[in-house]
């Protein structure tokens, strides 16, 4: 199981994610940049420090 932290990459935000793969906590990721970030697209760079935060978890 993976997980990332929003607040990581974004201040002040609370929401976690968790996941099977890198994947799968991507794609919750890109959703919630929109809904809550108002994001439209999720740039390479920022998509590059979400990998890079994703941690494993039991």
């Amino acid at each position: 199981m993976k997980e990332f932290f929003c607040g990581a990459v974004v201040p002040d935000c609370t929401a976690r994610f968790r996941g099977e793969s890198e994947e799968a906590i991507l794609a919750q990721v890109a959703q919630h940049a929109h809904d809550d970030h108002g994001m439209e697209h999720v740039p390479d760079a920022v998509i590059e420090e979400v990998r890079a935060q994703i941690q494993e978890v039991e």
